[in-house]
């Protein structure tokens, strides 16, 4: 099973979150302690084997301290699904998230055209992120996001290839904080796993929720062009 990995970042100085080093003196040992807790359960995190975790530099402009992980979803060798989940933290709270942590997620698959004309696939697509943290027991507030799904017709030079079509969730959401100060990290990444296996059209480990629909099928490996 894949081990959760990723990157600290504290401060913000400015970068548009796409670099990965640290400032002079900062680290995890800086964070404070709800914080680098909550990093390390993300850290020690279990999932399940289709899915593999790296790193990836943390935004920086967003919260004081930040961690991020990318996933992907592999099966065959073929990639099915991918994301990233960043964990926010400020100290002094935030009157947005009404909180100090911030939990923000993009999640993307290729789909059928067929499935993606789906004019319920939205409201579908929503209910595996809420329906997946009412199955694991996890409280949380001020959830937003927004679905997408975009189409790619091909022509001229380019007519041979296959129409595309892509759903893209994102979402942010405020985990409930424990009493140690630190929301159970290790949860909602499992939660969010569980999106990323379903979106990717894999069972869930557990047992069907009925109330769940899966889509019934997905874009196979594709040739080389």
């Amino acid at each position: 099973m894949a081990a959760a990995q990723g990157h600290l970042s504290d401060g913000t100085d400015g970068t548009d979150g796409t670099e990965g080093a640290r400032g002079p003196g900062a680290g995890a040992d800086d964070a404070p302690p709800g914080f680098r807790a909550a990093v390390r359960a993300l850290e020690e995190a279990r999932l399940r084997p289709e899915i593999e975790v790296e790193a990836t530099p943390a935004p920086r402009r967003l919260a004081p301290f930040a961690y991020a992980l990318e996933a992907a979803v592999v099966q065959d060798g073929e990639d099915l699904s991918d994301g990233r989940l960043v964990l926010l933290h400020d100290p002094a709270g935030h009157d947005a998230w009404k909180g100090a942590f911030r939990l923000v997620t993009l999640v993307r698959a290729e789909l059928e055209p067929e499935m993606a004309a789906d004019p319920l696939l939205p409201e579908v697509c929503w209910s595996w992120l809420t329906g997946a943290f009412q199955a694991r027991g996890l409280v949380h507030g001020e959830a937003s996001g927004t679905v997408t799904r975009a189409s790619s017709h091909h022509f001229g030079g380019l007519s041979a290839r296959r129409p595309a079509s892509q759903i893209e969730i994102r979402a942010s959401w405020t985990p409930q904080e424990g009493p140690g100060g630190a929301p159970d990290t290790a949860g909602h990444l499992t939660a969010w796993s569980d999106l990323l296996a379903r979106i990717a059209g894999l069972p869930p480990v557990t047992a069907t929720d009925a109330s769940v629909v899966s889509l019934p099928q997905r874009r196979g490996p594709r040739p080389q062009e």
